[in-house]
């Protein structure tokens, strides 16, 4: 991992490169008030104070080189204007000259993130150290990245090195400072967690299936269940997807890395929460004992499924994780998961499709998305849309009639299995970038992670 907090350091005075911000509309006024020698540096390179442009300016005699960065708006930085310097300027330190950085510091630090595990020969870092006055602000902007970093990390592995066994390992890392792990497997999983069970039967015995709990906090305090989607690899079972399909899957288990990164963020910060984090962990693989097309499925609910396709099984292994979190009576469950190509196909690979039957919950999760950057855009649980999971022999069927609305049916199958007087949000993330922008590489990404972490901060703590 990235040393995140060398890279962010108070303003004590010391010698750092200025970071000057203009936008276009304000370069007639930098012009004016700018040397000859910088008017004329920022000419040759280009410069028009368009986002993301970057101009060296010479040192005046006796004075440090300093550089010019083209922001949207400098008197309002948005967590990314910085991202783009940090990822080319020299190695060396920098302040931003008449400004806070504020949420701008994020992205300078994600900026710098690394994920060399598979390079023969990583190249060697050059780090770029940002200095801030507002020194109380650096521990939790740290702590955000460091979560980055954990989904970004565990999704970028290969599916060989990331599965159930090595979710387990993360979930107990991380309850070190404090928690405990329960872990559900074998005879106890069958009869407990009977969807869960049957998902991941067809893996290998190194690679069974289990469901991970993390137990953490005083239990006088509000109970705050965060379920995450661990199909640590997903051929589609018998009802295989393409070769293009599965390029990607080894990131479908990007909903558990965000519930252990927002766990990471709870117990770090010492939430005043009782937290009930929970993650099934499986592969769905092919093999003779494979769950089937046709199969009715019992569930820890006491819903019988019938399954219209094996590739749906994202949300029968949350639907056994959704009725445990509803026994402890939590008064909020948020899950994660990478659940629908249809949420993609709506929303494209920067919006998580938000759903959930609470409006009140839904304006708070958009305001604090807007707030930190993190859009989330909700979509409707539609009732009448419910007659598309009918089956004719079981309670419901784990996939929709036809090719439409999917993402909507997805969530209408996991609202069975939550108690309709909890609290619940189904965050429908991709978790993934699939073209690198700045501060933002291609490959594993934290999509509603600060949304959601600045909820439980504004609900149970300091914002």
């Amino acid at each position: 991992m990235t040393d995140y907090a060398a890279l962010l350091q108070p303003d004590k005075g010391q010698l750092a490169h200025d970071l000057m911000l203009v936008n276009a509309d304000g370069m007639d006024g930098w012009r004016k008030s700018a040397s000859e020698a910088h008017r004329e540096a920022a000419r040759a390179q280009g410069f028009e104070g368009k986002g993301f442009q970057i101009a060296i300016l010479p040192g005046e005699p006796g004075e440090r080189w300093s550089a010019l960065l083209g922001v949207a708006d400098p008197d309002s930085l948005s967590s990314w204007c910085l991202a783009k310097a940090a990822e080319t300027l020299p190695e060396g330190i920098y302040r931003v000259a008449g400004h806070e950085p504020g949420s701008a510091a994020l992205g300078w630090l994600l900026a710098q993130y690394r994920f060399d595990r598979y390079r023969a020969k990583p190249e060697p870092a050059k780090p770029r150290v940002l200095l801030t006055p507002q020194a109380g602000a650096i521990e939790g902007l740290v702590a955000l990245a460091e979560a980055f970093d954990l989904v970004r990390s565990m999704v970028n592995t290969g599916a060989g090195d990331m599965g159930p066994a090595e979710i387990e390992q993360t979930a107990r890392d991380i309850a070190a400072g404090g928690g405990e792990v329960h872990v559900t497997a074998g005879d106890a999983l069958d009869q407990g967690f009977p969807m869960v069970a049957a998902v991941g039967r067809a893996a290998t015995r190194q690679r069974a299936p289990r469901l991970i709990e993390l137990e953490w906090g005083d239990p006088a305090h509000p109970r705050v269940a965060i379920i995450g989607k661990g199909v640590c690899f997903d051929s589609g079972g018998l009802d295989i997807k393409p070769a293009a399909g599965m390029l990607l899957m080894k990131k479908d288990m990007g909903g558990a890395a965000h519930a252990l990164a927002l766990a990471r963020l709870v117990i770090g910060a010492r939430l005043p929460v009782r937290l009930h984090m929970i993650v099934p962990a499986v592969e769905n693989a092919i093999a003779a004992d494979a769950f089937r097309p046709g199969d009715v499925l019992a569930s820890r609910k006491g819903i019988s499924v019938e399954i219209g396709n094996t590739d749906a099984e994202g949300r029968l292994i949350l639907g056994d994780a959704l009725a445990l979190a509803c026994e402890g009576k939590p008064e909020l469950i948020v899950d994660f998961a990478t659940l629908t190509g249809a949420a993609r196909v709506a929303l494209g690979p920067d919006l998580p499709a938000l759903f959930t039957p609470d409006d009140d919950l839904a304006d708070a999760l958009r305001k604090t998305g807007e707030a930190e950057d993190d859009p989330l855009w909700r979509l409707p649980l539609w009732s009448p849309y419910e007659e598309l999971l009918a089956s004719d022999i079981a309670d419901t069927n784990n996939a929709a009639q036809g090719q439409l609305a999917g993402a909507t049916t997805a969530a209408l199958f996991l609202r069975k299995f939550v108690d309709p007087d909890i609290a619940w949000a189904h965050l429908d993330t991709f978790a993934w970038r699939p073209a690198a922008k700045p501060g933002r590489p291609r490959g594993g990404e934290a999509l509603g992670l600060r949304a959601v972490w600045r909820l439980l901060q504004d609900r149970y703590g300091e914002a």
